[in-house]
């Protein structure tokens, strides 16, 4: 993973208004924070929080009130940087009377592809996302699992740089999220950078390098995913043939009793525990929120 940063967000603001132009929301409230090349992002906070915005900002759907996005190095409102960017909103929209190989084949239109170019990438996506048995048959015959992983592949047609999935294992199966959260891994090993979505905390646990955690539009949490679960306030020691007398001094007692010391770390929370804590603590102090230092 790179330092280089992908995504920068610099006090991003934005107020939605009614007819009349009165603030109605404010749905992010001074966002910053960067995105690095080839890691795994993922963007938490319980709904009306500002993710969706964020996305919505990110792809130039949506301007800002205040503040600036840069992605690939230009600005958000630079269209053609979309062309190196793949999203899978958290509803797909597609055509349910075209099959898996023509919608590929459309969207592979959409971004100019030679004919081969769209066959070769339709073929491997459909064999990626694992729906090589249903290739042919139209979209509305398909279950909620198998229309997100045709979402997918139509998100990674154009072979993009930066992914952005909402709610990703959204419908999925206890197997098929398994498979989309190995997906994801393995577009990470192929240099991707990924920012996703979503409200199942174990799935970001599994997949994610960092997360940040949003609450009412501002920032809360921003760190490494295991950083953030580790249990600053306790050690853990996992050994083998340690007897329950061999508390004290205990490398030096291991080793007398012929224990094998496996590790001696901090115990790590869950993350619906440190999310559930950093909402909680969020409620009651409304004016706290997490300064990113790290963004110039």
């Amino acid at each position: 993973m790179s330092t280089e940063p992908v995504i920068q967000i610099r006090n991003l603001s934005k107020v939605y208004r009614d007819f009349w132009g009165r603030k109605k929301v404010r749905a992010l409230n001074s966002l910053s924070l960067d995105v690095r090349r080839g890691e795994v992002f993922g963007l938490l906070g319980p709904n009306g929080s500002g993710k969706t915005t964020t996305l919505k900002l990110l792809l130039g759907l949506l301007f800002p009130t205040e503040g600036e996005v840069s992605i690939l190095g230009k600005p958000a409102s630079d269209v053609s940087k979309n062309e190196r960017i793949g999203y899978l909103p958290e509803e797909s929209y597609l055509y349910r009377f075209l099959n898996a190989e023509e919608t590929l084949d459309f969207y592979g239109r959409l971004f100019k592809m030679t004919p081969a170019t769209r066959k070769q990438r339709t073929d491997e996506l459909i064999e990626m996302v694992g729906l090589k048995g249903a290739r042919r048959r139209q979209l509305k015959e398909y279950s909620k699992g198998m229309t997100r992983r045709i979402g997918l592949a139509q998100a990674l047609i154009n072979d993009p740089e930066l992914i952005l999935l909402d709610e990703p294992t959204s419908g999925l199966d206890p197997l098929g999220s398994r498979d989309m959260k190995d997906l994801i891994l393995k577009l990470k090993a192929q240099g991707k950078t990924i920012v996703m979505c979503s409200h199942l905390l174990a799935d970001v646990q599994d997949v994610c390098d960092r997360i940040a955690i949003l609450y009412q539009g501002e920032l809360k949490v921003l760190d490494r995913v295991d950083d953030l679960l580790r249990n600053q306030e306790m050690t853990q020691i996992r050994a083998s043939k340690l007897p329950p007398d061999a508390i004290k001094e205990i490398e030096a007692i291991a080793a007398r009793y012929g224990a094998k010391i496996h590790e001696i770390g901090q115990p790590q929370n869950t993350l619906e525990e440190l999310f559930l804590k950093v909402i909680r603590d969020s409620a009651e102090r409304p004016g706290q929120r997490f300064v990113n230092t790290s963004a110039s």
